[in-house]
């Protein structure tokens, strides 16, 4: 039984390697200190992601095999395929990862796009992508599952 911990099951704080924010009195929201916080934490979660990518690769390489069986090369094709669809969500994730990475260096970080309130640092910190506060978000949701349905 392994007795390390995988980094999938780290949460992104644990993997960049930081700890919670402690937010100081008085201190201006979004200030350098957060950015910068929040500048490791994307690009901890984008090196990880991309690592995860490079493995794939690898793995599908080394595993390429031509079975005889027609029931074992399903399987591995079956594997292969899902593997494919977890790493193109990887794909889009880390785009978005850039675009967030982006909007720290335009000073545009951490507001919501749709009412321009703060977001907050604990919702950032859980979601680090999150361009919506939490109102906004459940309201856009609330909309779509009514267009949807």
């Amino acid at each position: 039984m392994p007795t390390e911990i995988s980094q999938k099951s780290l949460g992104l704080l644990a993997l960049a390697g930081l700890s919670p924010y402690q937010e100081k009195d008085g201190e201006e929201y979004m200030n350098d200190a957060q950015l910068e916080h929040f500048r490791k934490l994307l690009k901890a979660w984008r090196d990880q992601l991309r690592a995860e990518v490079d493995r794939t690769v690898h793995h599908m390489q080394d595993e390429a095999a031509n079975f005889p069986d027609p029931v074992d090369r399903a399987a591995q094709e079956e594997e292969f395929s899902l593997e494919l669809r977890t790493r193109d969500r990887e794909r889009k994730l880390i785009k978005k990862i850039e675009k967030t990475l982006k909007r720290i260096d335009e000073d545009d970080f951490g507001f919501c796009d749709s009412c321009g309130i703060e977001i907050g640092v604990r919702r950032l910190e859980a979601r680090p992508t999150a361009d919506m506060c939490i109102d906004c978000k459940t309201m856009a949701e609330i909309k779509e599952k009514q267009m949807q349905g």
